[in-house]
């Protein structure tokens, strides 16, 4: 029997993952596999070395404390691949993590081939980095079109695949005209995927919510997190005695939520291309450690934080990031789009343009999936 390791490093990667292995196993059911997952690569019957929680680090200063648990859990990592011996080793997102694996896997196994989804965001830094991937790299599945042309300078086999958050349309409220009709007003909240998001983030939200109740205000708060994470974040608003607000973790109930949903406050990051594709208008947030951000600032040459503004050129989906990043801003610029029907309908005109570009004939999962099987058969 043919194996497969798949090799993620936060919930987002087992998300990404998660669909293209389902697709693959509708193709073929005669792949064992193992992996470095989370909930949604179990959900599909594929254990996991470990917990995602145990090498889930935001941020350099966070790494640079937690440097020798992670070189330790590289090397476990890269002893049990070995152990495994699968036919690929399907890594996902992560690069920091995932890559330096997948280099030393292909140093001791040459023969695994090495399949990497979602290239380093090299148009944003480290451009250098591909030159150096070529080495250990079999095939770079790419989530953008624009991205092809670094790795086709350095002979770096490549596909452009598409993005799987953005298999499915889920059009909703396009228009926001329920917005006037709902007895509850829904707000979506994405704080994030990782502990250390939320610590920080969740501070700056529950001030932003407290002050839309202070001024009258009756939208109802819908939090989207994470299985694990679920009980922590609740916390947050019981001690801050926040009313009206639910905290859910169901991905079926969150599509049901987001179809109720009129605005959207989202964690700068992957989720925003699902929030988009569900057809609703939203405000990216994000903040970090002065000390990292400052690093960052230095070594970033795009002006965006988020996919869609930097595929634009142009903000078109409000950014708050680090100072600009607190209550009174957020509510301010949320205010003005609960108030004015037309910044929301140009914003979602906006993005479609966009994400039009970012679609391929057929899904993404489909493709990879594809791509992972015919690799297999061909060894």
């Amino acid at each position: 029997m043919k194996k497969i390791f798949v090799l993620t490093g936060e919930p987002s990667g087992d998300k990404l993952a998660s669909k293209a292995i389902s697709k693959l196993k509708t193709k073929n059911n005669e792949i064992s596999y193992l992996s470095v997952g989370g909930e949604n690569l179990k959900n599909l019957g594929i254990e996991s070395l470990y917990d995602l929680n145990e090498i889930t680090f935001l941020g350099f200063t966070k790494v640079i404390l937690n440097i020798f648990k992670i070189k330790k859990k590289i090397n476990y990592t890269v002893d049990k691949i070995i152990e495994f011996n699968p036919d690929i080793l399907f890594s996902v997102d992560s690069s920091d993590f995932t890559l330096r694996i997948s280099k030393r896997v292909k140093i001791i196994k040459p023969k695994i081939k090495t399949i990497h989804f979602v290239a380093p965001k090299v148009y944003v830094w480290r451009e250098r980095r591909v030159k150096k991937l070529k080495y250990f790299l079999d095939h770079m599945l790419l989530l953008f079109p624009f991205e092809k042309k670094y790795f086709d300078k350095e002979n770096l086999k490549s596909t452009f695949v598409g993005h799987p958050l953005l298999d499915v349309t889920n059009s909703t409220n396009t228009d926001n005209s329920k917005l006037n009709t709902n007895k509850e007003k829904i707000i979506s909240i994405f704080p994030g995927s990782r502990l250390s998001e939320i610590k920080s983030l969740m501070p700056i939200l529950i001030k932003f919510i407290i002050l839309t109740q202070k001024k009258g205000e009756d939208y109802k708060f819908v939090f989207h997190t994470i299985e694990h994470l679920k009980n922590y974040l609740s916390n947050f608003l019981v001690k801050a005695a926040i009313k009206n607000y639910e905290v859910i973790s169901d991905d079926v109930i969150k599509k049901n939520k987001l179809s109720e949903t009129s605005f959207a406050i989202v964690k700068s990051g992957t989720i925003s291309l699902e929030i988009c594709n569900a057809g609703l208008p939203s405000l990216i947030i994000y903040k970090m450690n002065f000390i990292n951000f400052f690093i960052i600032k230095l070594l970033v040459k795009v002006k965006f934080a988020n996919i869609l503004n930097i595929m634009a050129n142009d903000e078109i989906i409000p950014e708050l990031i680090q100072s600009d990043c607190n209550h009174n801003k957020i509510y301010q610029v949320f205010n003005e789009y609960m108030t004015k029907p037309n910044l929301r309908k140009n914003q979602i005109d906006s993005f479609n343009k966009i994400l039009k570009k970012m679609k391929t004939n057929g899904t993404s999962s489909e493709k990879i999936a594809t791509i992972l099987n015919d690799e297999i058969k061909n060894l």
